[in-house]
C-alpha cells in the first residue's frame, strides 16, 4: 500500500477491526472444516428462551409503502451462551449474552434495506453529501500529512491465495474515491443497481437520510423483535436450519474466504445481491440477515445485555445504554451493526444469526455496511 493512503486506511478500517477481531480467533485447517459442520442449535441455548409474546394491536391503515408493521411485544433477547470460538455454538459470543426480557411497543420497519434508489432521491433533493464523499481534515487526523487526506472508503479486497484469518487487514484496503455511488472505487458506478441495498455509509449519514424520510434508525431491540419474526430462540431469522431443504434463505459467503473468486455463489450471488432475492421472514422483511450489515441507533457497549438481565426486569421499549464501551477500543465510539453480510461465512464470522451484535467506529464507512429503518406509530 502506499504510504499516501496509509494512515487514512488505518484509522478508517477500525470498524472492520471492530466486527473482524472480537469475533474470531485464528484458524487451522480442521477448525475451519469443522465450522462448516456446525449448524445444529444447542439445546443449552434454546432452553433459555422464553415464549415471544405479541402485541394484539394492528393499525386499522394501511402500512407506510416500503414498510410493515411490527406488532412488538415481550420477548427474550440475546444468548446465554459465553462462548467466542468460530465453531461451538457458531461464534456467538460475550456481548450477546445473557437472554434478558424485553417489552416493545409497535412500528413499522422498512421491508428492505435503504437501496441506491432510494438514497439518490434523498441526495438530489437534499444535497447531501455523505462521509465519504467528504476530504478528511488535520482535526479529525491530526497525524495524518496533508496528501494522505483524500475521500475515499474501504472495500473488501480478496486476496491472492489462501491465507491465515487472524489478520483483517489482507483483505481489507483504503479505496481513494469509494462511495455510495462508487462502491469498488472511481471506475465502479451504480447504473443498473438501483435496488442494491446503499453501502458506504456512516452513522450519520443513515440517520440523515431517516430524518429526511420521516423515519429514525431502530434500536437494536427493535431491530432482533422484527428479525425474530414472532418465533422463539432461533438460530436465524427463518428457523434452526442454515439450508431448509438444501436451500440458502440469506446472501451469504460459500467456499474459500477470502481469496480471488473464492466465494462459489452457492446461494445465488458472489458479492453483494439486489434486495429481494430471498424470501421473506414472517413479518415480511427482506435480507434481515446477510447482504449488508445495518446500523441500529443503540451506542456500541460489550456489557449492555448484562446489566438488563441483572436488572430481574422485562425492561421497556430499551434504548442502549447511555455510552459506548469497548475495551478492546475504548477510545472508540461506536454504534451497533446488525445482521452479518455476504462477507459472513462460517470460516470467519458467523453473524447472520439472529441473536448475534457487529460494532462499527461511527465514521468508518464500507462495502459491506447498509442500514433500514423504522417508524413510530
Amino acid at each position: 500500500m502506499k504510504n499516501k493512503t496509509f494512515w487514512i486506511f488505518a484509522l478508517l478500517t477500525l470498524s472492520i477491526i471492530s466486527i473482524a477481531y472480537s469475533y474470531t480467533r485464528f484458524t487451522t485447517k480442521a477448525e475451519t472444516t469443522a465450522a462448516a459442520e456446525c449448524h445444529e442449535i444447542p439445546s443449552t441455548v434454546e432452553s433459555e428462551f422464553k415464549p415471544t409474546v405479541e402485541n394484539k394491536f394492528k393499525p386499522a391503515e394501511k402500512a407506510p409503502k416500503g414498510m410493515v408493521w411490527i406488532p412488538g411485544g415481550e420477548f427474550s433477547m440475546g444468548t446465554n451462551v459465553e462462548d467466542e470460538s468460530l465453531c461451538s455454538i457458531k461464534g456467538v459470543t460475550k456481548d450477546a449474552a445473557p437472554i434478558h426480557r424485553v417489552y416493545l411497543d409497535g412500528y413499522y420497519m422498512d421491508e428492505t434495506e435503504v437501496t441506491n434508489e432510494e438514497f439518490e432521491k434523498f441526495v438530489k433533493a437534499t444535497g447531501y453529501v455523505t462521509v465519504a464523499e467528504q476530504k478528511p481534515t488535520k482535526e479529525e487526523f491530526p497525524s495524518a500529512s496533508e496528501e494522505d487526506l483524500v475521500t475515499g472508503s474501504v472495500v473488501f479486497t480478496p486476496t491472492p491465495s489462501a491465507v491465515n484469518l487472524n489478520n483483517f487487514l489482507q483483505w481489507w484496503r483504503y479505496e481513494p474515491g469509494a462511495d455510495w455511488r462508487h462502491p469498488e472505487g472511481p471506475q465502479s458506478n451504480i447504473i443498473g443497481k438501483e435496488k442494491y441495498p446503499v453501502v458506504h455509509v456512516v452513522y450519520e449519514d443513515a440517520q440523515a437520510y431517516a430524518k429526511w424520510a420521516g423515519k429514525r434508525l431502530p434500536t437494536e431491540a427493535e431491530w432482533e423483535f422484527a428479525a425474530r419474526g414472532g418465533k422463539t430462540g432461533n438460530l436465524y431469522a427463518w428457523g434452526n436450519d442454515l439450508k431448509p431443504k438444501g436451500k440458502f434463505q440469506a446472501n451469504i459467503y460459500q467456499g474459500h474466504f477470502p481469496i480471488k473468486d473464492g466465494d462459489t455463489g452457492e446461494d445465488g450471488f458472489k458479492g453483494i445481491a439486489p434486495t429481494k432475492q430471498y424470501a421473506p421472514n414472517a413479518y415480511g422483511l427482506y435480507d434481515i440477515a446477510g447482504n449488508v450489515w445495518e446500523w441500529v441507533n443503540d451506542w456500541y457497549s460489550v456489557d449492555y445485555y448484562k446489566s438488563l438481565a441483572e436488572s430481574g426486569k422485562v425492561t421497556k421499549n430499551p434504548q442502549g445504554p447511555d455510552a459506548y464501551y469497548d475495551p478492546n477500543d475504548p477510545t472508540e465510539i461506536k454504534r451497533v451493526h446488525r445482521g452479518g453480510s455476504f462477507l459472513c461465512t462460517d470460516q470467519y464470522c458467523t453473524r447472520y444469526m439472529v441473536g448475534t451484535r457487529g460494532k462499527g467506529e461511527i465514521r468508518s464507512a464500507a462495502n459491506h455496511v447498509g442500514f433500514r429503518c423504522v417508524k413510530s406509530k
